[in-house]
């Protein structure tokens, strides 16, 4: 055996196991030749004799390998190889031919095969040839393989991270994702803990069933325990039709119970029920409906003192806290903050339909310095803005709200899960850009408008809508 084919050997041996190769070649005899050659090295091996065959075969399942004839009955092989590629394209080829020419030669590598080979062939070459092909086949799906989990890794479902926290909760959730039991996630408010329940159920086997969720501290007491069981006719006054309740249509799937600690006792009695025996009533109702729920609930508060204090049943709290996922705070994980830049600046620039942005060195300091009690979340809302306001492809810190970039007094974060409604968040939001951009133009009223490329009497509809004074000072 040649230098060659040992180090080939060497080398690929491991790529070899259970690698599998089609022979599509008109010749019975060269079909049962390679055959014979392929198994006895411990290759998978089938055989075609057209085309037509060869190409049905590799719709069915992929090979690692082809070794194609060129002379087939129905065919040219290296006319074949572009469809051969559309199916695959990173399928290794061989052609084998027994009136090869240079032209055919060049023809075939120019259409993508990895080789050119003449009949009679050396058994010794042709095994070295095809375990380097094999072995170069499953190098670039371990590559494909291994850029994926990296991707992942810090790019979990959405959720950005490379923090030895993050990581650790990359992996639990991996971990955890197939399995039915419950979770309880606890974390401050902003930490994303709607998109780690998310990533538990799309990495679950529901991922095709339904992702139901719900803030139940933002859902009325009365109207709670209708919205999650349902209710039958006449159940109470406003009751002119029965409906399903949201663990009905999340059968099957993942009910998220954002907030939990606020739901009243009576409802955790029913909670508790279902996750016990999975079944419950509608109200009103008299018959028993029988689910298969997993349930993530959510909380940022300290469940255990709520149960010292009275306020949570204690037997709920253990069926919650089978498994908990605990979210560090954005503070504790500074290291992210780059990567949730990046990722924000491009998610925001694709929605507002704006070339990618960088953040200047100058304007990525204060977000390193800022302690971001509004979390991931409030970090967001400061890259949309800045985004929406930035007329350059730079991001500096004149961008930043006063209270991040360390001018003037603080702007508080506004948490929309908070008392306030969306349009009383949106208007404070809308306002404090407003201010902000008539600011840096000296209050300049139709330059602000300019910068926001909108009419100037939109902009003074705006203003007096919002009730903003306008200062007299305009800048020089």
């Amino acid at each position: 055996m040649s230098e060659a084919a040992v180090i080939s050997r060497r080398v690929s041996e491991a790529a070899v196991a259970e690698a599998s190769i089609l022979i599509i070649d008109d010749e019975a005899e060269i079909r049962e030749s390679l055959e014979t050659l392929l198994e006895l090295e411990g290759f998978v091996v089938e055989s075609a004799a057209s085309g037509e065959e060869g190409l049905l075969k590799l719709a069915e399942h992929p090979f690692d390998l082809v070794l194609l004839d060129v002379a087939l009955p129905d065919s040219n092989g290296i006319d074949l190889l572009p469809q051969i590629r559309a199916l695959d394209p990173q399928l290794s080829v061989i052609v084998i031919t027994a009136y090869g020419t240079v032209e055919d030669a060049v023809r075939a590598m120019q259409a993508g095969a990895a080789n050119f080979l003449q009949k009679p062939w050396d058994n010794e070459k042709l095994l070295a040839d095809v375990r380097a092909a094999v072995a170069r086949r499953r190098a670039e799906e371990e590559n494909v393989q291994l850029k994926r989990a990296l991707k992942q890794r810090y790019n979990f479902s959405n959720i950005v991270g490379k923090s030895e926290p993050m990581l650790k909760i990359f992996d639990l959730v991996a971990q955890v994702a197939p399995s039915r039991s419950t979770v309880l996630l606890q974390g401050e408010s902003g930490t994303g803990k709607e998109l780690i329940a998310k990533a538990l159920h799309l990495n679950s086997p529901r991922r095709e069933r339904p992702f139901v969720p719900v803030n139940t501290g933002s859902t009325p007491p009365d109207l709670l325990e209708s919205t999650l069981f349902g209710h039958v006719k006449g159940a109470f006054t406003s009751a002119v039709a029965s409906k399903k309740g949201l663990f009905e249509i999340a059968d099957r799937g993942t009910l998220f119970l954002d907030e939990i600690g606020t739901m009243g006792l009576e409802t955790q009695a029913k909670i508790l029920r279902v996750l016990q025996d999975r079944k419950f009533m509608h109200l009103g109702g008299i018959h028993e409906i029988q689910v298969d729920v997993r349930i993530i609930a959510a909380t940022n508060v300290d469940l255990r003192q709520l149960v010292r204090e009275g306020k949570f049943r204690e037997d709920l709290f253990y069926r919650l806290n089978v498994i908990t996922i605990d979210l560090p705070p954005l503070r504790q994980r500074k290291e992210d903050i780059p990567l949730l830049v990046e990722f924000f600046l491009r998610k925001y620039s694709e929605e507002n339909q704006r070339p990618l942005g960088r953040l200047m060195p100058e304007a990525l300091r204060p977000f390193l310095n800022y302690s971001w009690p509004g979390n991931v979340r409030e970090l967001e809302n400061v890259i949309e803005r800045a985004v929406v306001l930035s007329s350059t492809m730079d991001i500096g810190p004149e961008l930043l709200p006063d209270h991040i970039a360390g001018r003037g007094a603080a702007i508080p974060f506004i948490d929309p899960r908070g008392n306030a409604s969306l349009f009383d968040v949106m208007e404070e939001c809308e306002r404090h850009i407003i201010v902000d951009m008539l600011e840096k133009c000296g209050w300049n009223q139709t330059e602000t408008a300019e910068r926001f490329h909108i009419p100037l009497s939109t902009l003074n509809q705006k203003i007096k809508r919002l009730n903003i004074e306008i200062k007299k000072k305009i800048r020089e």
